[in-house]
């Protein structure tokens, strides 16, 4: 069963404030595997799927 798990994105780290195996994009709202979370966002405490998550979220376009 998966669960989404809670974290406080830190500056290259984070810790787990609820266990779980995943979080979900604020962008596609697609699942993260906690072990390929790679990109997230400190100020928004925000996780991202990939660079092209990242782009949207911050492009222009809006």
């Amino acid at each position: 069963m998966s669960t989404e798990a809670k974290l406080k994105y830190k500056a290259g780290t984070f810790d787990i404030i609820t266990n779980g195996d995943h979080v979900v994009c604020a962008v596609s709202k697609k699942k993260i595997p906690l072990q390929d979370l790679r990109y997230w966002n400190v100020e928004l405490q925000e996780a991202y799927y990939s660079p092209i998550e990242v782009a949207q979220k911050f492009s222009d376009d809006k």
